[in-house]
């Protein structure tokens, strides 16, 4: 273990990422001008300049930089193992989504805009400020402020930019695993999450999975006439209405077979720490034009969202469904159904579990096929983690109030990938604000979450090191 930073080494460092922050914005928004939509095959060229950029930015920062294909776009790897001490591999990604709606947006998408706002807040608008260029930037600017200041980082870092989590990522795990003695570190690290409000930083520890399913029910071999074969003929959606109906109790709880078997309490600890928070319920859904939450009736709303699986249904369709009216007894129906799963579940046991559900309630008349849409593990990071209490009290020291531990009802499969491959937690240190408008028109990234989040990084690296 390295010996801890000098509170003067540290404050050269802090004194350096505001000196250069002009530099690392006009950086940032070199990076944010490259059109890197994964999904679009018609930008892999873009693609493939974004992980150029950022391994020839990473070279000259001193890093060991590299371009390495995959099946799909390619991953950015880099290394400076120099220092003592622990060793970091921080994971980012340097895809977008698509700009769709175009004509949404205010400004050309990708133009980086710096608006200012009355209140005096300022934001850098264009696609990828939020998720996850400005996010990533802010770690490899802590590092380049290190090396500026320095002359080299504290910590051995490694770092992994995708071009692909906005398209379904299929080619990371594969390439985790091929490479899975050069990634190893002691622990990973993640930009691309909310602070919990704009002053107060937070570390998510929770991170549910998922398991997408796609259904379909068939009946006849043919859509029928309603008035001819209305009550004789089985009415597809009409099966796939009650196998919808079944999946859910009226006190808001799943009711497959073995469901909640895996499931484990949340400590009291937890529980507490959370209704410090103050998380305004009524508020929240008040947000979505709601007031009575749906989940399960005994259980908090944060409980719901953070620490509860969850069954939704996310799509259906059958039938005629164009303009008028088509009096028509369709031959299929179908359904997409979402799992978010918690820490201790098992994504396939809950996929086999639902499919038995499924058969268990069709027609002797009836066929039913399914589909898989992905799959991944729930996550959860030991609370006595050393390091996790290094990187509380290196944000805490930034922001000035008391950084906070957090869950989250969203899935990150590459924190799921990285323990089940080679053994690494994640935490998960982000910056962004829940109003940036992520996937949608008018990304932003605030520049006080953009500077604050380069010293943040530089902070979290020199507590490592003690």
């Amino acid at each position: 273990m390295t010996s801890p930073v000098s509170p003067d080494k540290l404050d050269t460092v802090l004194a350096e990422v505001d000196r250069g922050l002009d530099a690392s914005l006009e950086r940032l928004k070199a990076l944010l001008r490259i059109k890197s939509i994964s999904t679009d095959p018609a930008y892999a060229k873009d693609c493939r300049q974004a992980a150029e950029w950022l391994a020839q930015a990473l070279g000259q920062e001193g890093f060991e930089a590299f371009v390495r294909p995959t099946p799909g776009h390619p991953m950015v790897v880099a290394h400076d193992r120099s220092a003592e001490g622990p060793h970091v591999l921080f994971y980012g990604h340097y895809d977008v989504q698509p700009v769709d709606p175009v004509e949404l947006w205010n400004t050309d998408p990708f133009e980086p805009q710096i608006v200012a706002l009355p209140d005096g807040t300022r934001q850098i608008v264009c696609r990828g400020a939020s998720d996850d260029k400005g996010q990533l930037m802010t770690f490899i600017e802590a590092c380049r402020a290190w090396r500026t200041a320095t002359g080299g980082l504290p910590v051995k870092v490694s770092i992994l930019l995708e071009g692909e989590e906005e398209s379904g990522g299929k080619n990371l795990p594969p390439f985790i695993e091929a490479n899975a003695a050069e990634l190893a570190a002691d622990i990973a690290l993640v930009c691309d999450t909310d602070m919990w409000d704009r002053q107060t930083p937070s570390i998510t520890t929770m991170l549910r999975g998922l398991v997408g399913e796609e259904i379909e029910i068939t009946c006849a071999d043919k859509d029928l006439h309603s008035g001819m074969f209305g009550s004789a003929a089985r009415n597809p959606n009409q099966v796939l209405a009650d196998i919808i109906a079944s999946l859910r109790d009226v006190d808001g709880s799943v009711t497959i077979d073995g469901f909640y078997d895996d499931v484990a309490e949340l400590p009291d600890a937890v529980k507490d720490q959370w209704k410090g928070l103050g998380f305004d319920e009524k508020a929240f859904l008040a947000g979505a034009g709601l007031s009575i939450p749906a989940g399960e009736n005994d259980r908090s709303v944060l409980e719901q969202i953070w620490a509860r699986p969850t069954c939704e249904i996310n799509g259906i369709w059958g039938g005629y469904t164009g303009e008028g009216f088509k009096t028509v007894i369709p031959a299929k129906a179908s359904a997409k159904i979402s799992f978010r799963l918690v820490s201790g579940m098992q994504p396939d046991k809950i996929r086999q579990a639902f499919r038995a559900h499924v058969r268990a309630r069709l027609p002797a008349d009836c066929r039913v096929t399914f589909k898989e849409h992905g799959a991944s593990p729930a996550l959860t990071v030991p609370a006595d983690g050393p390091l996790l209490g290094r990187a509380l009290d290196a944000l805490s020291a930034e922001w000035g109030k008391p950084a906070v531990i957090t869950g989250s009802g969203g899935s990150i499969p590459v924190g799921g990938e990285f323990k089940r491959l080679i053994g690494l937690d994640t935490l998960f240190i982000g910056f962004a604000q829940n109003d940036d408008r992520i996937h949608s028109p008018n990304e932003k990234y605030d520049l006080a979450s953009f500077h604050r989040g380069i010293r943040s990084w530089a902070r979290v690296l020199a507590a490592f090191a003690g």
